[in-house]
């Protein structure tokens, strides 16, 4: 071999290894895993809202501003950015405010992006209750569609219930109290709404997005076919929500006397109501002892005096730290935020978050960090943030 090529040949290998190892691929970086903060949350409480009657329902919209009901009968759009609320045109002219009633609750679809539906549930003239979906365009109500509205009236305008939202199975949820003509509980009460099962009263219903029945929904029994009954035997629900980590369906309601519930609810069970509850009639007479009878499913949690529950929400935010994943839940005669720790899927530690700012009427967890939640008294809108 010549002298040059015996040079060439420690050159050209240190070359090929050159290439072969820029060739390589980098090895991939690990994530960064941030453990979620710990400890007690620093609370802020901001007033957003005031002199609004009673914003009785609200949610939230993709760009964050926010949509709320008042249960006079009007409908507003909070802009977030500039702080300013807009009416909305185009809602009915029947809907009647007298007692219980008025224009209130409210969920925006899950599709709104591409739909722009929102749904709202409110009482009309004669005691009926119905539930409309619509399509928003700017601040116009469009497209109005009654999906179902009661065969009956609630003829006290008391006991509509009426919160509506969306599950985690993409089906719609909307909880109807027993209306009637009162509320006399025991088994000779004349107001059976709860455990009648050909009426809407006093359930919780299951729909389709666009209001007709899913082909999974349980078979109550007596019944021949499926129909938009989930639940029966409620008495007055104000309150419900789904647990974020694990899906489960959370509904509170009024007691008589006491006896006010939060429930665990699943397919085709029976709550009771008027033939079971912890409370007492407002006559003093006894209604039950307990939840005993067969196929009752009994409250995870009562009490006694009342507490009025209202809206219900889970906090599902890092920024509350060791409060993440806890219940809020309102109540109007407490006048307080109530917040409850779930262990083993069973309400435990209560802690009073708010207090003494006035009937709490809806609490709402928010996507992005914020809670919101809106108090009778002042006609307020609040907004809670934690670090």
């Amino acid at each position: 071999m010549s002298g040059e090529k015996k040079k060439l040949l420690p050159l050209t290998l240190v070359f090929l290894l050159f290439l072969f190892s820029c060739s390589k691929k980098a090895e991939p970086t690990p994530p960064v895993i941030t453990p979620p903060p710990t400890g007690t949350p620093e609370i802020t409480v901001t007033t957003l809202l005031s002199n609004q009657g009673i914003i009785w329902g609200f949610d939230i919209l993709p760009n964050g501003n926010l949509l709320y009901t008042q249960k006079a009968g009007t409908m507003q759009v909070f802009d977030t950015l500039t702080r300013s609320s807009t009416i909305l045109t185009g809602l009915p002219t029947n809907i009647s405010s007298s007692g219980q009633g008025g224009l209130l609750d409210v969920a925006v679809s899950p599709d709104y992006a591409s739909s722009r539906n929102v749904y709202v549930t409110y009482s009309i003239t004669g005691g009926f209750l119905s539930l409309a979906r619509f399509t928003l365009n700017g601040t116009a109500a469009t497209n109005w569609q009654v999906m179902l509205t009661t065969e009956s009236a609630s003829t006290w305008n008391g006991h509509f219930g009426s919160r509506i939202a969306f599950g985690p199975d993409g089906k719609l949820y909307w909880v109807v109290g027993e209306g009637g003509g009162g509320s006399l509980g025991g088994a000779s009460s004349p107001h059976q709404n709860g455990q009648r099962l050909n009426t809407l009263w006093g359930k919780i219903h299951r729909l389709n997005p666009d209001g007709t029945t899913p082909n999974d929904n349980p078979l109550l029994p007596g019944q021949t076919s499926r129909s938009t009954l989930f639940s029966y035997g409620h008495r007055n629900p104000q309150g419900m929500a789904f647990e974020p980590m694990t899906g489960s369906l959370f509904v509170n309601e009024h007691g008589p006397s006491g006896g006010c519930e939060l429930n665990r609810v699943q397919a085709g069970q029976n709550f009771g109501w008027p033939l079971f509850s912890n409370g007492i009639n407002y006559n003093g007479t006894t209604i039950s002892n307990g939840h005993n009878g067969s196929g009752i499913v009994a409250p995870l949690k009562s009490w006694t005096p009342a507490l009025a529950p209202s809206g219900l929400t889970f906090i599902n935010h890092r920024s509350f730290r060791d409060w993440n994943g806890n219940m809020l839940m309102g109540s109007l005669s407490r006048r307080h935020l109530l917040m409850i720790k779930m262990v083993n899927g069973q309400p435990n530690i209560e802690t009073v978050l708010l207090e003494n700012y006035g009937r709490i009427r809806n609490v709402k967890m928010g996507p992005l960090g914020k809670v919101y939640v809106s108090v009778e008294d002042g006609g307020r809108l609040l907004s809670l943030t934690a670090k």
